[in-house]
């Protein structure tokens, strides 16, 4: 039987890390912060300090982008909207040797919810 996007997801949680918006609070200007929603998404609202990368091209542009370039031992925190995509993106992360990767578990909404800082895009 075909697997869903959700069965990816939920395959990818079994083997990465995720952090709570207070864990990943913490890791605010310790590591660097990792966007991986669409640039509309992004636009609207991010993380302090994040980076986007749209998770479609992550593979091909994380390498390139002078953040992470050569960062393979360092942490990274990952979101997205929900958890989803970057639950899939850290897995992937995990196989380009960002092992430290980790997700933001219920992504920019569960931030939003917890009533953490949001910055405009690029801040």
């Amino acid at each position: 039987m075909p697997l869903t996007a959700m069965d990816l997801v939920a395959q990818a949680k079994q083997h990465i890390k995720e952090v709570n918006p207070t864990e990943a609070r913490a890791l605010l200007g310790q590591v660097p912060v990792l966007d991986v929603r669409e640039p509309g998404e992004y636009a609207q609202g991010c993380l302090p300090g994040a980076v986007n990368i749209p998770r479609g091209v992550l593979e091909f542009q994380i390498g390139n982008h002078p953040k992470f370039q050569g960062g393979q031992g360092a942490e990274i925190l990952v979101y997205c909207l929900s958890g989803g995509r970057s639950a899939l993106a850290v897995e992937a992360l995990h196989k380009l040797g960002y092992d430290k990767a980790v997700s933001l578990a219920g992504g920019y909404k569960a931030w939003q919810e917890a009533g953490q800082p949001v910055a405009p895009a690029g801040g």
